[in-house]
C-alpha cells in the first residue's frame, strides 16, 4: 500500500528544490522537493478515499519512511476536524513525538494534535506530561498543539482554566534559555494577545523580564501601548 501513495509524491518531486529544502532545514534525511501545496492535494484526496483506519495505517508507513514529504504527509493525511473514531489517530500522532527533529515536521503534526485536542480537551492531561519531557521538540509541541485555546474570542468557562492552565506551562519554560521554547512561548502569547489581551499582559509584567528578549518582543507585537 505505501508504495503506491508514495509513488504519487516522488512523481512530483523536483531535485534541484530537494538540495534547496536539504540547506534550509538543515535535517539530513531524504528529500524530495515537493511543494506543500501538491502534498496538500495529495492529501485531501486521500483523506476522501480511504477510511480511518488505512489512513492511519498508510500515515504510520509514510511516517516511517523518514523522508521529508513523506512525514508531512503522514501528518497533513490526519489533520482533520471530524474523525470518528480517532483514538488510533490520537495514539499515533503521540508516538510520533520522540522523532520531532525539526520545526516544519514538528508543526505539521502538531497541526493534526490541535485537532485532536480540540475534539478531546481531557486529552490535556497527557499533554501536561509532555512539558516535563527532556525532548525539547515533545516540550515544545505542547504549546504548538495547543494553539487553538488562543484563538477563541468567545471561551467558556472551561475554555479559560484550560488558557490559563497552558500559561501556567509556558511560564514554567521561561528559564529554559532554549531558542525554539522562547519562541514557541512568544508564538503562544502574541496569538493569545489578538483575542485576550490582558492575560498576556499579565504574563509579561510577571515573567517578561526573564524571557529572552527577542521573545518578549514577539510576545508584545500586538499590545503596543498596553506594555510598559
Amino acid at each position: 500500500m505505501l508504495n503506491t501513495y508514495l509513488d504519487q509524491i516522488k512523481a512530483q518531486a523536483d531535485p534541484e528544490r530537494a538540495v534547496q529544502m536539504a540547506a534550509y532545514h538543515k535535517v539530513e534525511r531524504p528529500y524530495l522537493g515537493v511543494a506543500n501545496p501538491v502534498l496538500n492535494d495529495l492529501t485531501k484526496a486521500w483523506r476522501k478515499e480511504l477510511d480511518v483506519p488505512v489512513r492511519v495505517e498508510l500515515a504510520d508507513a509514510l511516517w516511517q519512511t523518514n523522508i521529508h514529504e513523506g512525514r508531512l504527509a503522514a501528518a497533513k493525511l490526519l489533520t482533520q476536524a471530524r474523525i470518528r473514531p480517532d483514538e488510533a489517530v490520537w495514539a499515533l500522532l503521540q508516538s510520533w513525538l520522540p522523532d520531532f527533529d525539526a520545526w516544519a515536521v514538528a508543526d505539521h503534526a502538531c497541526m493534526a494534535l490541535q485537532k485532536r485536542l480540540s475534539a478531546d480537551p481531557a486529552r490535556l492531561d497527557q499533554v501536561e506530561l509532555w512539558t516535563t519531557s527532556d525532548h525539547m521538540w515533545t516540550r515544545r509541541a505542547a504549546l504548538v498543539a495547543t494553539l487553538p485555546w488562543t484563538k477563541q474570542n468567545h471561551p467558556k468557562p472551561d475554555d479559560l482554566a484550560r488558557r490559563d492552565r497552558i500559561l501556567g506551562w509556558a511560564a514554567g519554560y521561561v528559564p529554559d534559555r532554549d531558542w525554539f521554547i522562547q519562541k514557541a512561548i512568544a508564538w503562544w502569547l502574541r496569538e493569545l494577545s489578538k483575542h485576550d489581551a490582558p492575560r498576556v499582559v499579565a504574563f509579561l509584567a510577571e515573567h517578561g523580564s526573564a524571557m529572552k528578549p527577542f521573545a518578549r518582543r514577539e510576545a508584545g507585537k500586538y499590545l503596543k501601548d498596553q506594555l510598559e
